[in-house]
């Protein structure tokens, strides 16, 4: 459609397209959730590896020290050191302490970690320290041996073997989380595309296609079997084209209308100003008949003049704006009455319930247009009913009165009531009508009118036989300089 930018569809692989936005944000996020896991991961594997070595230390300290308090040889004190990876060793027991076995020159020792008190915060601090700063320095490392408070074991060593045995460690982790972060994301990415994607992509190719040619029936979605959110989406997209398609073929249909009735309008209007001149002459005639029925005629015919030179009663022509006058409403229906009783052949009786003096602030040709419509749709109802049930009397009851600065009018018929389709688009053109074959602009010209005046008209819903509309048309203010100028 014009002014409607579309693009292609975007392949998965693209960076801007959703399903390759989804699938890295999956392997992001699942990353984040490894890192998660790693930090301490990392932690309790080397507290494992100190207390390894330190078991190991202790198991040799705990067999050196039951050989009573001989001097070792330095080749078995080398063996023993080699063994356990470490400078020195030293056992605690009963308050005593022992120096097992220890390098010629013992190394400084420049960081210590008691390993019987280690929060998990030290403990991650502690992990990542060696790893990030490691590999070159010699710690002191000391705890008890098995349940025995009374016996600890210490340790000084290098911890180039701890942070080569922890970066191995960090490396086997790291790879094993990027391959279950890219499995994870594939399964999602194929889940969520199958569930999810395809079908929103089915609906935004249907949107597209709709939106190029909305009038084609081919181009409304067909909803899925499945029962679920998104089925229930394309189940209102189907419905709101369908509706769509509805507007706009009687936008269509009102438009053909407006064309044509704007072509017959131009030559309408030179027709009746003829009849109006042959209506003129026939009025000099001095018969009792003529004379009679020819006010009527002109008047009938000055209304079609008036009527045709707005060009449209409803459509593309706006209504003129009201030219309120007080106006005797007793009067007004009943040029309303004598109209349609010259229109209609069925035995229809019209009766009028109102005082003779009710005046009414309004434009006298827009009124008598909105009531003769309402009227003439009863007319209509009551005709097309004519083989209905012979004990309901056919008839047409006009009525008013005044409440304040607000007069009401009241048009009711016997008919057969106004049925479900039309009370649902009541007052809508093409739509509202009660009749096959009707246009229901009738009750649209009645209802732009009696708005242009301030008032409502509603259908009066308690009535149980028939149909009734209702009026209310209320009385102009008065400003106050005006009020004041006929005091």
């Amino acid at each position: 459609m014009a002014g409607i930018h579309t693009e292609t569809e975007i392949p998965w692989w693209r960076p801007r397209s959703l399903t390759s936005k989804l699938l890295w944000l999956t392997v992001l996020f699942v990353m984040i959730a490894e890192v998660l896991i790693f930090v301490p991961s990392v932690a309790n594997t080397r507290l494992r590896l100190l207390e390894n070595r330190l078991n190991t230390a202790a198991a040799a300290a705990i067999v050196v020290d039951g050989v009573n308090a001989m001097e070792l040889p330095q080749d078995i004190q080398n063996d023993t050191l080699l063994a356990t990876g470490t400078k020195s060793i030293v056992l605690r027991k009963d308050g005593t302490t022992r120096l097992i076995v220890s390098a010629d020159m013992p190394p400084l020792v420049t960081h210590q970690y008691n390993l019987a008190d280690v929060t998990p915060v030290r403990a991650i601090s502690d992990a990542f320290d060696t790893i990030l700063f490691g590999g070159d320095r010699v710690i002191r490392v000391y705890g008890p041996i098995g349940d025995a408070p009374d016996m600890q074991i210490e340790l000084v060593f290098e911890d180039k073997q701890l942070r080569h045995d922890m970066l191995i460690y960090a490396r086997n982790v790291f790879i094993l989380s990027v391959l279950i972060s890219m499995i994870t994301a594939g399964l999602l990415f194929f889940s969520i595309n199958r569930l999810l994607l395809r079908p929103v992509q089915r609906v935004t190719d249907n949107m597209q296609a709709f939106s190029q040619d909305p009038e084609n029936p081919k181009n409304i979605i067909v909803p899925v079997a499945a029962v679920d959110e998104l089925t229930a989406a394309e189940g209102h997209l189907a419905a709101m084209q369908t509706r769509l398609q509805q507007t706009l073929k009687e936008r269509r249909h009102l438009a053909d209308l407006g064309l044509a009735v704007s072509k017959i309008n131009h030559d309408m209007r030179n027709i009746l100003t003829s009849a109006q001149l042959m209506s003129d002459r026939l009025a000099t005639i001095d018969d009792p008949m003529v004379k009679r029925f020819a006010p009527k005629l002109l008047r009938t015919i000055d209304r079609a003049v008036s009527y045709s030179s707005e060009v449209l009663a409803y459509g593309k022509a706006r209504e003129a704006a009201p030219r309120r006058r007080f106006i005797n409403l007793a009067a007004l229906v009943g040029e309303v009455r004598d109209v349609i009783t010259e229109e209609t052949v069925a035995d229809i009786s019209i009766v009028l319930n109102l005082d003779e003096d009710i005046e009414i602030e309004a434009d006298n040709e827009q009124l008598f247009r909105a009531i003769y419509n309402l009227a003439r749709n009863s007319v209509q109802a009551l005709e097309a009913d004519a083989g209905g049930d012979d004990a309901i009397v056919r008839r047409i009851t006009f009525s008013a009165r005044r409440q304040g600065l607000v007069v009401e009018i009241r048009v009711a018929d016997t008919g057969p009531g106004l049925p479900a389709k039309a009370r649902e688009n009541l007052f809508q053109p093409f739509r509202g009508s009660a009749r096959s074959g009707g246009t229901g602009l009738g009750l649209a010209i009645a209802r732009e009118l009696v708005i242009a005046h301030g008032g409502t008209i509603a259908l009066d819903e308690t009535v149980t036989q028939g149909t009734a509309f209702r009026i209310e048309l209320p009385d102009q203010p008065v400003p106050f300089d005006k009020f004041r100028a006929r005091a």
